[in-house]
């Protein structure tokens, strides 16, 4: 089972992302794609490694998610990836310009083939205003495209406001 859980800053997503992780029963892999490259990054790091569960395991992987998903894939475990936004940050932001449409392409491709259930953490960037900057419009462009094609092979669709789910696809 694939979930997208898509949702602004702070709208509770992380936190029904790992509840909903941590009532499966399942053992838990946890992605992290955040770089710690400044402190009030750390900060949120550690914030978010606070509220994690001891015994999941950690996986940071910045750049190659649809990769590192094959090698740690296995059944009867869930696979938490927080989040797509920082992942997507990365890949624009990285030297070779054509990693990012390479590792959308490839994650869309590796997803439905996984037997680990997924559970996948965005932001949705798409309701506020057109960013002016050209890398901004870009970020926003891309994570859209993403979002929609992850929507489409996602068997359940989240968005969280002011913590509360509304489930846009899949059950109740």
């Amino acid at each position: 089972m694939i979930q997208l859980i898509l949702g602004g800053a702070r709208s509770g997503k992380s936190r029904l992302a790992e509840q909903t992780a941590q009532d499966s029963g399942l053992a838990v892999t946890y992605i992290a794609t955040a770089q710690a490259l400044d402190t009030e990054m750390q900060q949120r790091i550690a914030h978010h490694q606070m509220q994690r569960p001891a015994d999941w395991q950690l996986v940071e992987e910045p750049y190659l998610l649809a990769e590192r998903l094959q090698q740690i894939d296995a059944a009867n475990q869930l696979i938490l990836v927080d989040c797509l936004t920082l992942w997507m940050s990365n890949l624009l932001m990285h030297e070779d310009k054509t990693l990012q449409a390479t590792e959308c392409q490839k994650l869309l491709d590796v997803l439905p083939g996984l037997q680990s259930q997924i559970i996948l953490v965005s932001n949705e960037t798409g309701l506020g205003v057109v960013p002016m900057g050209e890398i901004s419009r870009k970020f926003v462009d891309e994570s859209g495209r993403l979002h929609q094609q992850l929507g489409q092979i996602a068997d359940k669709v989240v968005f969280c406001v002011a913590g509360f789910p509304m489930i846009l696809k899949g059950e109740k």
